[in-house]
């Protein structure tokens, strides 16, 4: 990944140990996967999960502290209320399906999906998430690279890169063609 390297021992300056400041427990991750899921009261939480109601009550202040989770009043009955995923909540999808993904292939137990997780136009399984380039290009642990933010964009032959279109939401990668062309 280059000669330069992250600053391992400067927790700040990296996403991760913050990402995992927020949602580094398995409660977390369990009831964000049942806010994907269509839960939004705390009693549905409770009762499909199996947690203990003050693990619950800890981790949903925590998630809302956080901006993943927004508390609302119910429409029908405004004594009640809605844990609703924000949008930062949301753009946790690609690393809950990355991660459930993994378990699926590593885990020490075998998984078989029942219901599976499609796409809605075509109703076929996800394909893997994967690692794309800002022009949509599949990339591989060998084709990530560090640089300072002054190089952005600066080849290694000298030359300068600029950003691309990139994919939208919708789009159609052919990923035979991507592999074939990572390979090389």
């Amino acid at each position: 990944m280059s000669d330069l390297r992250e600053p391992l021992r400067d927790l700040i300056e990296c996403g991760l140990p913050q990402a995992l400041e927020v949602m580094g427990e398995r409660w977390s991750f369990m009831i964000l996967r049942a806010s994907f899921n269509g839960l939004k009261h705390f009693e549905e939480f409770l009762s499909e999960l199996g947690i203990a109601r003050n693990i619950l009550s800890n981790r949903l202040a925590k998630l809302v502290e956080h901006g993943i989770l927004k508390r609302e009043p119910c429409a029908d009955d405004r004594r009640k209320i809605e844990y609703r995923l924000t949008e930062k909540g949301l753009d946790l999808l690609p690393a809950m399906l990355a991660l459930r993904q993994w378990g699926q292939k590593y885990g020490t137990e075998q998984v078989f999906e029942d219901p599976v997780l499609v796409d809605e136009r075509d109703r076929l399984p996800i394909g893997p998430v994967s690692i794309l380039a800002h022009d949509g290009r599949i990339l591989g642990p060998q084709d990530l690279w560090l640089v300072r933010p002054e190089n952005l964009g600066l080849r290694a032959n000298g030359s300068v890169a600029t950003l691309g279109a990139g994919l939208g939401e919708g789009d159609v990668v052919d990923l035979a063609a991507a592999k074939a062309a990572a390979a090389r």
